[in-house]
């Protein structure tokens, strides 16, 4: 199939493109010394994470357990279910475990551990978990230096469990823009992540893996002594968060919405596509950074960025499409009806999640349909 012979809305993926990012991160974690366990929530998506094992990936991140399941089912045993458990999703856990997926689960109160160890207990089970640390304030985790970091440590020894080692992920790091402001959080998420583990160990506790990762702190760090892995997710496709924060450039942006012009406004200097809120999501991750996108830039077909021009407006089905300060009134001559155009989007996770499908492409424009994971 073409590109100009897919129904729209649709969201493309340039092969091309992914392949150099997927290659660019591992050549940067080998040269650092450290696994790359890619967090696969992003493309939710078999034949891209199969481009990062065979890249060099070694095992993956999930947010869900139905990621976990599907990954597994595709062939994939090492897993992270990176989202702090709860008693309520450990019998969903056990039941991968016992069908011989590797997978680790994660936690960040004495609550939390304490109801994983007695369902371990109850049930003859065992499994491998994370204590999650905070280095940022940004979310979820233990302070390095807390006390309650060895008082989980603590609940986890009970029985039932393995004290796999420690993660975090410096979220914050998408608030920043500047690369000694990224080399800093870096290096805050490095050695927070690594003081948690060697507290532990000096407590008695195992603590063998050492994991941290986002995506802007992950092509920013210059080392990563004491360190075993790194996670990262959205740099296979890249979006225009990043390109703010400027880890990627526009070329390195990989996913992107292909659109059909449906109509026109043109003296309020509008072109109305069949690409809303439903394909581009609501997600205006942009409009706090230096440059406002609006909910995406608009490229022409053949994805070249066409300045000034990006989604002001989207509604369920209908996406408005302006040029940004004086109106160009002459804009439908410009953007006839049934012209193609595709949109990059602000938030690359959050797009793809509304589509149950990828059209994957090479330079020559051929397509490939591939599969996306649903639900939870």
């Amino acid at each position: 199939m073409k590109i100009s012979d897919i129904s729209t809305p649709a969201a493309l993926i340039d092969v091309d493109r992914m392949n150099r990012n997927i290659t660019r991160m591992q050549s940067r974690m080998n040269g650092l010394g450290v696994r790359f366990r890619p967090h696969v929530k992003t493309s939710k998506c078999v034949d891209v994470t199969q481009a990062q094992i065979q890249a060099g990936a070694s095992g993956i991140t999930v947010s869900t357990l139905k990621e976990a399941e599907q990954f597994f089912a595709a062939g994939v045993t090492d897993i992270l279910y990176a989202v702090g458990m709860t008693s309520n999703k450990l019998a969903q856990a056990l039941a991968l475990i016992q069908k011989g997926c590797d997978l680790k689960i994660l936690t960040d109160s004495v609550q939390s551990a304490s109801a994983i160890v007695a369902f371990a207990i109850a049930n003859h089970a065992y499994f491998k978990v994370m204590i999650e640390i905070d280095t940022d304030d940004h979310r979820s985790g233990i302070k390095p230096n807390s006390p309650q970091l060895l008082e989980v440590a603590q609940a986890l020894a009970v029985g039932g469990t393995e004290i796999y080692g420690v993660m975090t992920h410096a979220g914050s790091s998408y608030d920043l823009n500047t690369p000694e402001a990224l080399l800093h959080m870096a290096e805050q998420e490095r050695s927070g992540c690594v003081r948690a583990a060697q507290r532990l160990r000096d407590a008695g506790f195992s603590c063998a893996v050492v994991s941290v990762g986002s995506t802007p702190t992950a092509l920013s760090a210059r080392e990563l002594a004491g360190v075993t892995e790194v996670r990262a997710g959205v740099y296979v496709f890249f979006d225009l968060v990043m390109l703010n924060i400027g880890v990627c450039n526009i070329d390195d942006m990989a996913l992107s919405v292909l659109t059909t012009v449906i109509g026109h406004q043109q003296e309020k200097g509008w072109v109305i596509v069949d690409a809303g809120w439903m394909a581009m999501s609501r997600d205006r991750g942009t409009q706090k950074q230096t440059t406002d996108f609006g909910y995406g830039q608009v490229c022409d077909v053949a994805g070249v960025p066409l300045p000034g021009y990006v989604m002001t407006g989207a509604n369920q089905e209908h996406g408005i499409i302006s040029k940004q300060g004086e109106p160009d009134l002459s804009i439908a001559s410009r953007f006839p009806v049934g012209s193609s155009l595709r949109i990059l989007p602000n938030h690359a996770c959050a797009t793809a999640a509304q589509f149950p499908e990828y059209q994957a492409f090479t330079s020559e424009q051929n397509t490939q349909t591939w599969p996306r994971f649903y639900g939870w």
